[in-house]
């Protein structure tokens, strides 16, 4: 697969079918209506009959923009595009050396609708050479709504495709990112990864004391200068 356009049917006949900053939690608390919908979207998955597929496949189509529509097959699976944005902050092990901007970047995926999150994952992982457990990386969705976003971890047995099919293709209502799991899952990573982790942040630590150090003594510098010139008899 390649940045911009993949498919996983490179992988399997039929598509599968049988920040150094760590995200923050979001506040505890009582969500907000908005992020209380997306909550409920996913603990709930409806399928739908085969002609309510025909139907949202034909209005979905409709409302493409970039030539990249779905195509529904006589047994009722069809298949699509996903866009994922990579938001990869930790370092990860490769098998090979990363692309250039490759995190950050846009991956269109060419999947099915019998396609999981996990498989998924495990295709944006192969796609970037990365040798680290899938357990270790998670798939979201983000919703707009309102003026605002919410974000929402998938299971991996969603079916994101589907997701996309209901939302539409406009990826400013329903956006699909890569991430690593957030703080607080450190169950997935081994102790060697997790001590890679404190040097990391022991070295951006030491950078930005002595990259203060510097300024306060340059700020302090000027001020003396400043001092020595208006206290200077006239």
């Amino acid at each position: 697969m390649s940045s911009g356009y993949s498919s996983l049917e490179e992988d399997a006949e039929d598509f599968f079918t049988a920040r150094t900053s760590f995200f923050r939690r979001a506040p505890q608390g009582k969500p907000r209506a908005g992020q209380q919908d997306v909550e409920k979207e996913k603990e709930t998955h409806n399928y739908l009959s085969k002609e309510e597929i025909k139907e949202k496949v034909h209005k979905y189509n409709l409302a493409v923009t970039d030539k990249l529509k779905m195509t529904l097959n006589s047994n009722g699976i069809y298949t699509g595009f996903i866009k994922v944005q990579m938001e990869l902050c930790k370092p990860t092990q490769m098998s090979g050396k990363l692309a250039p901007g490759s995190n950050g970047c846009m991956n269109t995926l060419h999947i099915s609708s019998t396609n999981t999150v996990g498989e998924v994952i495990e295709a944006l992982l192969k796609k970037f050479l990365v040798t680290e457990s899938p357990a270790k990386f998670a798939l979201y969705k983000r919703c707009h709504r309102e003026d605002q976003v919410y974000a929402c971890k998938l299971s991996n047995r969603e079916h994101p495709l589907y997701l996309r099919l209901v939302a539409g293709p406009r990826t400013d209502t329903l956006s699909f990112v890569l991430r690593e799991h957030e703080i607080g899952e450190w169950e997935a990573f081994s102790l060697p990864e997790l001590q890679n982790f404190v040097r990391l942040l022991d070295k951006e630590e030491d950078e930005q004391l002595q990259s203060l150090r510097r300024r306060y003594s340059a700020y302090r510098q000027k001020l003396e200068e400043a001092l020595g010139e208006g206290w200077k008899p006239r």
